[in-house]
């Protein structure tokens, strides 16, 4: 029998209060927290604990993730104040990312019926996005999005669909 975590890393509906899931969670939320103390010199031996893998990513404090273990920066991100990425799914950025205030990356959603919802069942979807790809402030792209190479997302988008290579959306 599947456990939780791989049902959720396989994008089927997983019970997001699992002890091993709300454990990964809390390891997270450590981590995030001791790296935000330092928002000026950012620890990038703290970055290193939480992702799993060393990484040229600069990531300006505060940010804060589901688990970390499920992000794949490319070489030469950046990303502005309060990033926010629920990576219950895998979250893969390409090269030359640049990321303004205020962004929510959410691979998690919740059922419809709200009868399943209340019963602690979640989904989660992975996100791609693909090379020099510039996301604006307060953009918030939900489960399943692909996001082509070259594109810019203005401030304020909701991402729901894929968004193909070098378009504004």
């Amino acid at each position: 029998m599947a456990s939780q975590r791989e049902l959720m890393l396989r994008g089927e509906p997983y019970l997001s209060m699992d002890p091993d899931l709300v454990e990964g969670r809390l390891r997270a939320k450590r981590l995030c927290h001791k790296y935000n103390q330092e928002p000026i010199d950012l620890d990038k031996t703290v970055l290193k604990e939480l992702l799993g893998y060393e990484t040229d990513a600069y990531v300006e404090a505060p940010f804060r993730c589901d688990y970390g273990v499920n992000i794949r920066f490319g070489k030469m991100f950046y990303s502005n104040y309060n990033l926010t990425i629920l990576d219950c799914a895998l979250v893969t950025f390409g090269d030359n990312i640049m990321i303004a205030p205020n962004v929510t990356i959410a691979t998690a959603g919740h059922p419809i019926d709200p009868q399943t919802r209340i019963s602690g069942w979640e989904f989660a979807k992975p996100i791609t996005i693909g090379d020099r790809v510039w996301i604006g402030a307060s953009v918030t792209i939900l489960p399943g999005v692909t996001i082509g190479a070259d594109t810019v997302i203005g401030a304020g988008s909701v991402v729901t669909k894929d968004i193909p290579a070098r378009v504004m959306a």
